[in-house]
């Protein structure tokens, strides 16, 4: 029968005990200086190496060359108490669970008055103190105070509290601690090299993590892996279904899921975990101990290096990218929800239920009003919007003709305002309502014969379908640019908005572009107030600017409340038109009341108030036009300056409008008032 590795070995002197120095080398300075206790007390988790330094302190003070914190190894105590020695006669040890009555402490302390038979020091190592009866440690308490001078007492007890408090205040208390995984893995592979048996590097975290910081149960463990070891040694796979422990790729796919907000992988990755056998506490577990590392590598980006998180080299690269993608108070809130998820998992009979409520709790944080859940609401959103925002490509990088002028600094660029800019001419079909030309040039503008009717663009309830180039390259021609092509660049618009001013980011919020006709877009937003916001003219400007950084060239912005876009699509389907061009002469001067001369009449559809208080001029395009004032006439007299004048909806030549009137008519149309009786 093969020895087991905790027994095979076990240390055999103080230098050889694993993760106690704060233990073992007090013990080695007493010893080397002879100070020497009646009574030691050692507490602490068990398989910690309590035992083992209480026979290697008998070993060191019975040695022939002792007391020494170095014992000889060749004398006859030291080879009786090694580690797979006979044992020697003077040192007695008690299981204290079995042993642990008042008449087995009288006959303890009957025993302890004989001297040694071959020894310097008679010791009595008892273990599992804790297990001994009140009345027990009442009958030692007499001996334990005042020993004899060739007796030495050593308690061993998981549970220190337990002791007799008369008992621990006559002994020296050494607490002993549970070992940190880095003198763990170096035990571990010192055990594995005297075996000669491979074992692959990434089974080591798992036994480590297995052995809960115990070297006995660490290397039971490690001992039940090599017994199962194959030809190839002991491999990653085998260890983790041997032991029972969550595969990495499962938790890999569990948090990059939840960094996505995919509830169907979350969901499919229970469901995996649930066909393949495991236990869904077991995996709350680990993913538990998951979350631990992220926060610590969000926290400490190298605290893979200084031991904090131990993992092989290439699943800390996946970490750390995890918790890239994973926002701290995100990160928090699921490690919050799965320590108190495995609480509930105790006694509940469905465990797998249990650990899908806290997936949707870890994914719904609307349905929850902490600070944890807002705060994971906030950091979501800025994902979104970051993600949602890549920066365009420079014309420089798209064309590489043009790297030779990129390193020369470009001209700054102006913008014109709407007004100035000539607008393109197009063709108007007979079923789309035409407007007159401004009167300075109505003369000199030849009749356009009718032509075919245009396709009307699309609205931004029927969004039109991509096409091949819908994408324009950075540094295309406003022309060669349609409305598909801007929509799908509209993300590296807003973030040009953004960088310019973010009150104009924030109205466009809500906003589509409707429809591209040369240099002019036309963008439709359903609220009317931000409709009249984004028509101001620094908001357009902006936008303007925007266009030209993302799409390169001078840019006209409009915009539009979608009802005014139907009601010219409305009009235009009815057929509506009004004098074209050229179409015929202008039509002869009329007298108003007051004796002026009246312009000649202008056909035009007065626009709503949806569009804004000052819409940018119409520029003729290939789509139904939608009807906006003309440009002032400077022979009109003005109300802002002719007190005499009054302002008229009607058509010119029908005459004056009392006062009175035009102000109804005002909060009618500014207000929405109605006239009461």
């Amino acid at each position: 029968m093969a020895l087991a590795l905790y027994r095979k070995y076990r240390p055999a002197t103080f230098a050889e005990v694993v993760g106690q120095e704060h233990v073992t080398e007090p013990l080695r300075t007493a010893l080397a200086s002879g100070r020497i206790n009646h009574a030691y007390l050692f507490s602490g988790p068990r398989g910690c190496g309590k035992t083992s330094s209480a026979r290697i302190m008998a070993r060191s003070l019975n040695c022939v060359q002792g007391p020494t914190p170095d014992p000889c190894g060749e004398c006859g105590p030291c080879r009786a108490l090694a580690p797979e020695g006979p044992g020697s006669v003077d040192v007695t040890e008690l299981d204290a669970a079995s042993h642990g009555g008042v008449d087995d402490a009288r006959e303890l302390r009957d025993r302890a008055f004989y001297a040694p038979a071959e020894s310097r020091y008679r010791v009595f190592i008892i273990d599992e103190a804790h297990m001994v009866t009140p009345q027990g440690f009442n009958a030692l308490l007499k001996i334990v105070e005042e020993p004899p001078d060739h007796l030495i007492f050593i308690f061993a007890t998981t549970e220190p509290d337990k002791v007799l408090t008369t008992i621990r205040s006559r002994t020296h208390h050494y607490p002993f601690r549970l070992i940190p995984p880095s003198a763990m893995r170096e035990l571990l592979e010192r055990n594995v090299a005297a075996e000669g048996i491979a074992v692959e590097q990434a089974v080591y975290p798992l036994v480590i993590r297995a052995g809960g910081g115990s070297a006995r149960d660490t290397q039971s463990v490690l001992d039940q892996l090599l017994a199962g070891a194959g030809p190839d040694g002991v491999t990653y796979d085998r260890a983790a279904a041997l032991l029972g422990v969550t595969d990495v790729a499962l938790l890999d796919a569990m948090v990059d899921a939840l960094a996505t907000d995919d509830s169907a992988t979350v969901y499919g990755t229970v469901d995996h975990l649930a066909e393949a056998g495991h236990d869904p506490r077991r995996f709350a577990t680990d993913l538990l101990d998951r979350l631990r590392d992220l926060i610590l590598l969000r926290a400490v980006p190298d605290a893979a290096d200084r031991g904090m998180v131990a993992a092989p080299e290439e699943q800390v690269e996946r970490m750390v990218g995890q918790a890239q993608r994973l926002a701290p108070g995100t990160l928090t809130r699921y490690a919050e929800i799965l320590h108190n998820g495995l609480l509930e998992m105790r006694g509940t009979t469905s465990p797998r239920l249990v650990l899908e409520l806290l997936c949707s709790r870890m994914l719904l944080p609307e349905v929850a009003d902490d600070e944890g859940a807002t705060l994971q609401r906030l950091e979501r959103l800025e994902r979104r919007v970051t993600a949602g925002a890549p920066s365009a490509p420079s014309a420089q990088e798209s064309s590489p003709q043009a790297a030779p002028a990129a390193q020369a600094p470009a001209p700054e660029r102006v913008y014109e305002r709407p007004s100035q800019r000539a607008a393109p001419q197009r063709q108007v079909p007979e079923s789309e309502p035409q407007r007159a030309a401004p009167r300075e040039t109505r003369a000199e503008t030849p009749a356009t014969p009718p032509t075919a009717p245009a396709t009307p663009a699309p609205t931004s309830a029927e969004p039109a379908e991509p096409t091949e180039q819908a994408a324009p390259p950075a540094g295309a021609e406003p022309s060669q640019v349609d409305a598909a092509g801007l929509r799908q660049y509209w993300p590296q618009v807003l973030a040009a908005v953004r960088t310019r001013s973010r009150s104009t980011e924030a109205l466009l919020t809500g906003a589509t572009v409707h429809s591209v006709s040369g240099a002019t877009v036309v963008l439709t937003h359903p609220a009317e107030p931000l409709v009249r916001r984004l028509s101001e003219k620094r908001n357009v400007e902006c936008i303007a600017a925007a266009l030209g950084e993302v799409v390169s060239g001078e840019w006209t912005v409009r915009c539009v409340h979608p009802s005014a876009v139907q009601a010219a699509e409305n009009a235009g389907n009815t057929g509506n038109t009004g004098n074209s061009p050229g179409s015929g002469p202008p039509s002869a001067p009329q007298q108003n009341g007051r004796g002026r001369q009246e312009p000649p009449a202008r056909t035009f559809q007065r626009p709503t108030r949806q569009g804004g208080d000052a819409p940018s001029r119409a520029v003729a395009t290939g789509e139904p036009d939608i009807p906006l004032p003309p440009e002032p006439d400077p022979d009109e007299p003005d109300v802002r300056t002719d007190p005499g004048a009054v302002m008229s909806d009607a058509p010119p030549g029908t005459g004056p409008v009392d006062a009175e009137s035009r102000a109804q008519q005002l909060l009618s149309e500014h207000l929405g008032a109605r006239r009461l009786g």
